[in-house]
């Protein structure tokens, strides 16, 4: 994989509609060919991105990379509904350890999911839990 992969990977990076990179262009946005879909990041292209990261020896930005194709199919109001609960003072522990929970379980996303449960832990030694 040749880095950075929107110039050396047009033809095989494609957007969460599935459209190629190299399709989208600003002539077909202005002919109306492109939706806010078509310009949305794939979890595919995450996660190829992560694997960059991780041949070039930065896995704290590989992991990041992870989690967020794992948020891919989260909607929007979800993710920041969980922001907010993710906020020191914001939640109480059993709020966090649902929120873990429905990443698991419901959007299949194990490494954020772990991320939470770590947070809960964390906000509840430092004092920052309702």
């Amino acid at each position: 994989m040749n880095y950075p992969l929107g110039q050396f990977e047009k033809e095989t990076i494609t957007s969460k509609s599935g459209k190629h990179l190299s399709d989208i262009t600003l002539q077909e946005v202005k002919n109306g060919n492109i939706t806010s879909e078509d310009i949305k990041i794939s979890r595919e292209t995450l996660h190829k991105q992560a694997q960059v990261c991780v041949e070039h020896d930065n896995p704290a930005m590989a992991a990041n990379l992870s989690r967020a194709a794992e948020l891919v199919d989260v909607p929007d109001d979800i993710i920041l509904k969980m922001y907010n609960q993710l906020r020191p003072n914001r939640s109480a522990k059993k709020d966090l350890l649902d929120m873990a929970h429905e990443l698991q379980d419901k959007y299949h996303a194990p490494l954020c999911a772990k991320m939470v449960l770590e947070a809960a832990d964390i906000y509840e030694k430092r004092g920052i839990l309702l």
